[in-house]
């Protein structure tokens, strides 16, 4: 049986593609991850409120103009057109003592020494100590507001936990995309092994550099873009598989996000590839003839 002869130049496409399809997928994952993580801080961050405790005589009408002008102000959080600011009324606040100390004090005191107050939920943006303080004394400057107070140390405790998060984030995706560059890098290098006597053929001819870098590049172009278009797609599908079991996550991504996230994973594929390509064949471009073999 004749032994069946390789092609000059082969090009091993479907390795390439793979492998690069996998790596921009991975990558993929930890965007979607970052994307999750920030999504999900923002609505730790907000669902804390700040309580502004109402002067004990306070009129219904007085009371009502100081929710507009509460609504009005650019640190409270909206929902839709909706300001989340809620009322708590003095039997509402006895209530909420009652049951988070498990002590009566109305069986001992026959007047509610508790002010009504209003709770109000702040943009993410403001949620730093100095920005914290700021919005305090501006709602205390407000009429019919007795005291401002927020959670100080859970504020602290929470921006210094996330700002350690994220480092750890960065880090870990910085040290995943070196790798992942570095190992497609040398798949690249790896397969155009296997066109560098192409490659000095077509220098013996006399073909300028350019002339043989082009198709190259314009196949490593493809690739990447290929395997970011097949990467983004299975990250899309696999998202959505998930959405369904858990449809909480919902509220942790937005479409959008997602959409700029597949977009960038077919740019980085088409940067890889290119970059990757270019460096390859300038190797090969640069060997003498010894070197080759």
């Amino acid at each position: 049986m004749a032994r069946r002869k390789s092609n000059v130049g082969g090009y091993p496409t479907g390795r390439i593609l793979f492998s690069l399809t996998l790596a921009l997928l991975l990558i993929g994952a930890c965007g979607l991850l970052a994307i999750q993580s920030k999504r999900l801080v923002t609505q730790v961050r907000e669902s804390n409120e700040v309580r502004a405790f109402l002067d004990s005589d306070l009129s219904d009408s007085d009371r009502t103009k100081l929710a507009k002008a509460l609504a009005s102000e650019p640190f409270v959080v909206t929902d839709g057109s909706t300001p989340q600011i809620r009322y708590v009324s003095k039997d509402d606040a006895a209530r909420e003592f009652i049951a988070e100390t498990k002590e009566d004090f109305t069986q001992f005191l026959t007047d509610n020494p508790l002010h009504a107050s209003y709770r109000i939920r702040l943009r993410e943006d403001y949620f730093a100590e100095d920005k914290l303080k700021e919005v305090k004394e501006s709602v205390e400057k407000l009429d019919g507001v007795f005291e401002v107070v927020y959670p100080e140390n859970m504020v602290d405790n929470i921006n210094r936990n996330i700002t350690k998060i994220y480092a750890v984030m960065a880090g870990f995706a910085l040290v995943l995309l070196v790798i992942i560059v570095v190992l497609m890098n040398n798949t690249i290098r790896l397969a155009l092994y296997s066109q560098r006597m192409l490659i000095r053929s077509m220098q013996l001819v006399g073909a300028t550099n350019g002339f043989i870098t082009k198709p190259f590049l314009l196949r490593g172009l493809t690739q990447g873009l290929m395997a970011g278009v097949i990467a983004s797609t299975i990250l899309i599908i696999l998202w959505y598989i998930a959405l369904v079991s858990l449809p909480e996550l919902g509220t942790l991504t937005d479409p959008l996000h997602l959409l700029m996230l597949a977009g960038a994973l077919v740019v980085l594929g088409m940067l890889i590839g290119f970059l990757s390509t270019l460096q390859a064949v300038n190797r090969y471009l640069g060997l003498s003839l010894d070197e080759l073999y």
